[in-house]
């Protein structure tokens, strides 16, 4: 498999991603058990029809009845099924195929949002701007699996963990895991498994269900920085809406209208535990995808280190947050209005805007367990900022006027915070918003858009971070011209930046102001 636009990445002990994978380093990973490269590659058994991750625990078979796929999905739409002890659905869904494949990149986390859930491929084709035969060929290309192979190898894949990490019950697992139908759940599961889905269920496993509440391990690829990220959701933390502790993250949440509440607690198995409580169980897909996708739970971090090491501005802070990640965004148009909020200010004053806001115009969220909490309203949605007076919170008039004009833009287009067919093209569009300068349009393509080659260059805290031992920074287009070297994880690199800024602590992962690059640069 060639790479598409890119260079592709080449893995310890030979294993290649992107391209064609070599058999005898695939096979020594699994004689050796090498947890590398769990979520990496998948192992096809001819002889007993399963597909099973490196660290499987059952003997490994002999060489001629062994084949090799860089995805679940490629092994499933080769024939085989998931293994029941090594559990595929347990692996690290790693974003290794990022930087092979801008398209292939955006297309998966399209998918996992639920785009093939209700529309066809050509509407995901046009709305990454490529035709679909294209898509159909850069996911064969990179992924060794068709668009739809990898949306039904989700599905299957979420709703066997329901089936063996909860007690819910089979007509509910079909629609939580994104199933059209109870039937169509069962024939699918008969077809692959031989059995069943009543069968796979193992109740000693399942988790001890939170009430009206699901519980989901959502695993990663180690090490991760849990402080970091806790301490940067900390200090943005909109009261009413999110509650922040050393050991939990708690906030509520708006999904197509329906309101719920997601409590996110690390574990000691290389994963995080998620309580869900969403009247609606068809939102489920989605909510996973927002939690992985705020916790950066995608990221290979010894893949990006590896690269981004090789500078040697870079390589020492890398080593000292091994684990670091870029935080995600629960919802563009939420993080939008943030960024703006944070124009100018602190991210202290910036929070107590947004509280303002939440107060104001925020559905009240009707659940004991959030109230419990202290959480009793959700950001408000584009429809309810759309002719209000947002200036009369206590801020600039202008800055108000931005808001309201970004909330009538995206009432009239929710697609807009979507991945784009390229990084350009989406920080053209962000830009076009009221409000959004080049910097707000690289931080949202960074922390809602996922790109991961995302980078504002005029930011003050980067060009810090680098000063040399004079104390000189270098310019805009200098940091420019310099990050060239750390494509395709430029966003990765200036998490590493930020890190090590030496300027206020606030700055430990992100600038303390979202602001636009006219500010940054001043």
């Amino acid at each position: 498999m060639k790479s598409e636009n890119r260079e592709t990445s080449t893995a310890a002990g030979g294993i290649v991603l992107g391209m064609e994978m070599d058999f005898e380093a695939c096979r020594r990973a699994f004689v050796t058990r090498d947890p590398r490269f769990d979520g990496r590659i998948f192992a096809g058994v001819k002889s007993t029809g399963v597909y099973c991750r490196p660290i499987c625990p059952a003997r490994t078979p002999k060489a001629e009845n062994m084949a090799f796929y860089p995805t679940a999905a490629a092994a499933q739409e080769a024939g085989f099924r998931p293994c029941l002890r090594c559990r595929p659905e347990a692996s690290p869904d790693l974003g290794a195929w990022r930087g092979t494949s801008n398209t292939v990149s955006r297309a998966l986390a399209l998918i996992e949002g639920g785009a093939l859930d209700g529309d066809d491929l050509e509407v995901l084709a046009t709305r990454l701007g490529v035709g679909e035969r294209q898509l159909r060929r850069l996911f064969r290309q990179h992924l060794g699996a068709s668009p739809v192979s990898v949306a039904q190898t989700r599905r299957v894949l979420l709703a066997k963990q329901l089936i063996q990490e909860t007690r819910l019950p089979m007509a509910e697992v079909a629609l939580a895991s994104g199933f059209g139908s109870v039937r169509r759940f069962n024939e699918t599961f008969q077809q692959l498994f031989h059995r069943p889905p009543s069968a796979l269920r193992r109740s000693r496993q399942a988790e001890t269900p939170a009430a009206d509440g699901v519980t989901v391990r959502l695993p990663y690829k180690s090490p991760y920085d849990w402080d970091a990220i806790i301490g940067f959701l900390a200090d943005r933390a909109i009261p009413g809406v999110e509650r922040v502790e050393p050991g939990r993250y708690a906030r509520t949440l708006s999904i197509d209208g329906v309101c719920g509440l997601v409590i996110v607690t690390p574990r000691d198995d290389d994963a995080l535990s998620a309580e869900i409580r969403f009247p609606r169980l068809q939102a489920l897909p989605a909510v996973i995808a927002r939690i992985r996708r705020v916790f950066d739970l995608s990221a290979d971090p010894a893949l990006i280190g590896a690269h981004l090491s090789q500078d040697a501005a870079l390589a020492p802070l890398v080593a000292a947050r091994p684990g670091l990640r870029a935080p995600g965004a629960w919802d563009g148009f939420e993080l939008a209005v943030r960024a703006i909020l944070g124009q100018q200010i602190t991210v202290a004053a910036a929070r107590n805007l947004a509280a303002k806001l939440v107060e104001a115009y925020g559905d009240a969220v009707d659940d004991p367990a959030a109230g419990a909490l202290g959480l009793n309203r959700v950001f408000p949605s584009p429809q309810r900022l759309v002719g209000r007076d947002v200036a009369g919170l206590g801020m600039p008039r202008a800055r108000g006027a931005a808001l309201e004009g970004l909330a009538r833009t995206v009432a009239a287009d929710p697609t807009i915070f979507t991945p784009r067919a390229d990084l350009a093209s989406a920080i053209a569009a962000l830009t076009a918003l009221p409000g959004v300068g080049e910097w707000t349009a690289q931080y949202i393509a960074l922390r809602e858009l996922r790109e991961p080659d995302a980078f504002p260059q005029a930011d003050v805290g980067l060009m810090r971070a680098l000063a040399d031992e004079r104390g000189t920074r270098p310019s805009a287009a200098e940091l420019l011209a310099r990050s060239e070297a750390w494509r395709p994880w430029r966003a990765y690199a200036a998490q590493h930046l930020w890190a090590g800024d030496p300027g206020p602590a606030s700055r430990k992962t992100v600038p303390p102001k979202a602001t636009d690059d006219r500010q940054a640069a001043a």
